[in-house]
C-alpha cells in the first residue's frame, strides 16, 4: 500500500470515529428528550436504535485491527490506532446508557424527585463528551485536562443529587410501596449520567495519549 493510501485510511478511520460520535451524542439527547417529556415513541426509537451503534462499532473494530495487523504502524500513528479503538468503546457505552436513560424514561416515578435535575446534569455530560470528541478531532491536548476538571464538577452534582435522593428516602413514608423502586431508579439514572461523564474522560485521556503519548489522565 502506497504511502497516501496508508494516510487516506487513518485519515477515514479519525472521521468514522467522529460520525460515530455524533450519532451517540444524538441518541443520548433525544433519551433526554424523552425523559423529561415521557414520549414514550421518542424512548422507544432510542432503545431500537442500538443496533446501529453496536454496528458502527463492530465495523470500527474491524477497521482498527486491519490497521494493526495489515499496516503495523508506529509511534504516533500506533497511539493514533490504539486510543481510536479504546474511543469507541467508550462510545458504545454511552450508547448502552442512553438506552438505559430511555427505558428510565417510559417508567412511572420520574416526578418524584423534580428537584434533581437529571435533564440539566445530562446535558452536561453530553456536552463534556463532545469536547471530548473536539479535542481527539483536533489533536487538542491542552483541552484534555480542562475535560478532567470539568467532570470533577459533574462528580459534585451527581454525589449532591444523590444525597438528595437518599435523604428523601430516609424521611419517607415507609408504607410507600413504590418508594424503593422510585429511589433506585433514581439513584441509577444518577449513576448513568455520571458515567457519561467518566467516558468522556476517557476520550480526552486517550487523546492526550495519541497526542503527546502522556499518560497522565489513564486510569
Amino acid at each position: 500500500m502506497s504511502r497516501n493510501a496508508y494516510q487516506e485510511q487513518l485519515y477515514e478511520l479519525r472521521e468514522d470515529v467522529l460520525e460515530m460520535s455524533d450519532v451517540v451524542c444524538q441518541r443520548f439527547r433525544r433519551a433526554l428528550e424523552a425523559y423529561e417529556t415521557g414520549d414514550e415513541a421518542l424512548a422507544e426509537s432510542v432503545i431500537e436504535g442500538d443496533h446501529e451503534i453496536n454496528q458502527l462499532y463492530l465495523d470500527l473494530e474491524g477497521d482498527c485491527v486491519e490497521l494493526l495487523a495489515l499496516q503495523q504502524p508506529v509511534a504516533g500513528d500506533l497511539r493514533f490506532v490504539a486510543s481510536s479503538f479504546k474511543i469507541i468503546t467508550d462510545l458504545e457505552r454511552v450508547g448502552d446508557l442512553a438506552v438505559n436513560l430511555a427505558a428510565y424514561a417510559t417508567q412511572s416515578g420520574r416526578e418524584r424527585y423534580s428537584e434533581v435535575d437529571v435533564v440539566h446534569i445530562g446535558t452536561e455530560t453530553v456536552l463534556l463528551l463532545e469536547a471530548a470528541m473536539e479535542a481527539y478531532a483536533t489533536d487538542d491536548a491542552e483541552a484534555t485536562h480542562e475535560i478532567a476538571a470539568t467532570d470533577d464538577e459533574i462528580d459534585a452534582h451527581c454525589e449532591r443529587a444523590s444525597r438528595t435522593v437518599v435523604r428523601e428516602l430516609l424521611a419517607a413514608d415507609p408504607s410507600d410501596e413504590q418508594l424503593l423502586e422510585d429511589v433506585s431508579r433514581m439513584l441509577l439514572t444518577i449513576r448513568d449520567l455520571e458515567r457519561v461523564g467518566d467516558h468522556a474522560v476517557n476520550v480526552a485521556a486517550r487523546t492526550l495519549y495519541m497526542v503527546d503519548n502522556d499518560e497522565t489522565l489513564l486510569y
